[in-house]
C-alpha cells in the first residue's frame, strides 16, 4: 500500500481494536508527526491506544528503527578501540555514570555518552555535571570525537539531531499520561543508544518506588525487550536489574552527588553509606569491560574496575574528563564544591535501628528544595539536596545525626528537615533490607538471579 493511501484515523482505530501495525504504517505515522501533516492530537490518540493495547516485539522493533531513522547518527567508527555506553532507567541519587565511566575508561574503553537533564523524581547526569564550574555540556562533534580518542571519555548533552521523533513522542507521552508503557520506554531508550553509535551498551534497569518499574519482574521484562532491540541493531547489550526502593548512595542533589563520586574515587574513609553506590558502579564498569572484550570474564571485569578505583586511575580519569570540557576542578579537589547557604542536621529522636529511606519520598523533599524540575524549562538550584550520614540498618542513639539538609532558604531547610524526620524512621529491631542487585539479563535475553552470576 502506498504511503498516501494510509489514513491516520484508520491506524488509530486499528491499534485501538488490537490490530498490528506494519512497519510502513509506523513510518507513515512518525514522518507525518514530524512534518506536521499528522496533528498532535492524533499522535496522542495513537499513544493512548498503544498504552492500552501494547505493541508486539515486531512492532516495537519497527518503531525503534523508525525513531533512529528520523534523525542523524553519531559515527564512532574512526575511534580506535571499543566504544561503550551505559544507560540507567533513572533513579533517586543515581550517579553511577560519574564513577563507572571513568573506571571503564581508565581500563581502556572509549566512551562517548549523551546524557539528559533531570525531570520529575529522577536526576539527570547533565545537571550533576553542570554543578562543576565552567563545565561545557555542548561540544562540536569533531571536538567530542577528538576528546574520546585522546582521553577515552566525553559526556555531553545531545549535540546532533539524534532521534527527533523520540523528542516529540516523549513530550506528548508526558502530557498524555502514557510515559509508563513498556514498549514505548524500550523504544525511546534504545533508539537513543543505537543512534549514539556505541557497539557495547550496558543497561541499569531499576525498580521500586524511585523508579519507573514497580517491581523486579516488570524491570526484567523491560530489560529483556531492550536487550533484544539492541541485539537486533547489531549491538552487544546486557542489563543489570537493581533496586531503587531507597536512594542510591548518600547524596541526593546535583553538587552533593558529584562530591560523593569524588569521595568514592579518592577512597576517602567513612563512606559506609556510599557502599551500595560504589558496588553498583564497579559492577557496571566491569560489565562494560566484559562485553567489550577487555576482560576474560565478568569477575575479571569487576576486578579490573575495582583496581582502577583503588589505585586512583578512576579519579584521575574523572579529573581529566572534567577539565577537558572546561570544568574548574579546584573546588571539587578541595572538597568545597558544595556551597549551600544553609546546612541543617536531622537527628535521631530515639535509640534503635535506622530504616531504609523511601526513594520517592526523598525525591519529593529534594525537589521542593529546588534540585529538580517538573518541566524541562524549569530552573534548578545545583547546591541544594539531602545527604545521608548513617546507612540503612545502622544502630543509632537519640540525638545522633542521621542526615543533613542543604538549602538556599532557611524556612525550606526546616520544612525539609521535618519531612525527612518522618521518612527516616528509627525502629526497635534491625530492618530487612532489600538486596541492591536483583539479577542480570544477558546478551541472549536470559534472566539470571544475581547470586548465580559469575
Amino acid at each position: 500500500m502506498a504511503a498516501d493511501k494510509f489514513n491516520m484515523y484508520g491506524l488509530i482505530a486499528k491499534k485501538r481494536d488490537g490490530g498490528l501495525l506494519q512497519a510502513e504504517e509506523i513510518r507513515f505515522w512518525l514522518r507525518g508527526m514530524l512534518d506536521g501533516s499528522i496533528p498532535d492530537y492524533q499522535t496522542a490518540a495513537m499513544l493512548m491506544a498503544i498504552f492500552w493495547r501494547g505493541l508486539t516485539e515486531a512492532e516495537t522493533f519497527a518503531l525503534t528503527e523508525e525513531i533512529v531513522a528520523s534523525g542523524e547518527r553519531l559515527d564512532l567508527s574512526g575511534i580506535d578501540g571499543v566504544c561503550a555506553d551505559k544507560h540507567s532507567t533513572g533513579g533517586v541519587g543515581d550517579k553511577t555514570t560519574l564513577i563507572a565511566m571513568p573506571l571503564a575508561a581508565a581500563c581502556g574503553l572509549k566512551i562517548a555518552k549523551m546524557s539528559g537533564r533531570s525531570l520529575g523524581k529522577t536526576g539527570g547526569t547533565a545537571d550533576k555535571l553542570a554543578s562543576v564550574p565552567g563545565f561545557r555540556l555542548e561540544l562540536p562533534e569533531p571536538a567530542l570525537l577528538a576528546q574520546v580518542a585522546e582521553i577515552g571519555l566525553a559526556v555531553v548533552a545531545q549535540t546532533k539531531n539524534l532521534t527527533p521523533a523520540d523528542k516529540r513522542l516523549y513530550a506528548l507521552r508526558d502530557m498524555t499520561a502514557t510515559v509508563d508503557s513498556l514498549p514505548l520506554i524500550a523504544a525511546s531508550v534504545m533508539s537513543k543508544k543505537i543512534a549514539a553509535g556505541a557497539g557495547v551498551i550496558v543497561l541499569d534497569v531499576k525498580f521500586g518506588s524511585g523508579a519507573f518499574m514497580p517491581d523486579a519482574a516488570s524491570a526484567a521484562e523491560l530489560a529483556r525487550l531492550m536487550v533484544k532491540l539492541g541485539r537486533s541493531a547489531g549491538r552487544r547489550v546486557e542489563a543489570v536489574i537493581s533496586s531503587m526502593a531507597a536512594p542510591l548512595g548518600a547524596a541526593v542533589g546535583n553538587a552533593l552527588e558529584v562530591a560523593e563520586c569524588a569521595d568514592i574515587l579518592q577512597n576517602k574513609p567513612d563512606l559506609a553509606v556510599s557502599a551500595d553506590l560504589q558496588r553498583l558502579a564497579v559492577v557496571l564498569a566491569g560489565e562494560m569491560l566484559y562485553l567489550g572484550g577487555l576482560a576474560e570474564c565478568r569477575r575479571d571485569g569487576w576486578q579490573q574496575a575495582e583496581a582502577a578505583l583503588q589505585d586512583g586511575r578512576g579519579w584521575q580519569k574523572l579529573l581529566a574528563f572534567l577539565q577537558a570540557q572546561g570544568g574548574d576542578t579546584e573546588s571539587l579537589q578541595a572538597g568545597e564544591l558544595v556551597q549551600a547557604k544553609h546546612v541543617v542536621p536531622v537527628l535521631a529522636a530515639k535509640n534503635g535501628y535506622l530504616s531504609a529511606a523511601d526513594a520517592a519520598q526523598v525525591a519529593e523533599i529534594v525537589q521542593r528544595l529546588g534540585a529538580g524540575r517538573e518541566r524541562v524549562e524549569d530552573e534548578i538550584d545545583y547546591q541544594v539536596g539531602v545527604r545521608m550520614i548513617k546507612p540503612a540498618g545502622a544502630q543509632v542513639v537519640a540525638g545522633e545525626r542521621l542526615a543533613e539538609v542543604y538549602a538556599s532558604d532557611l524556612a525550606q531547610a526546616e520544612a525539609a528537615k521535618k519531612d525527612l524526620q518522618r521518612v527516616l524512621q528509627v525502629l526497635p529491631e534491625p530492618p530487612q533490607l532489600e538486596p541492591l542487585i536483583w539479577g542480570l539479563v544477558d546478551e541472549r535475553g536470559n534472566v539470571v538471579p544475581w547470586a548465580e552470576v559469575k
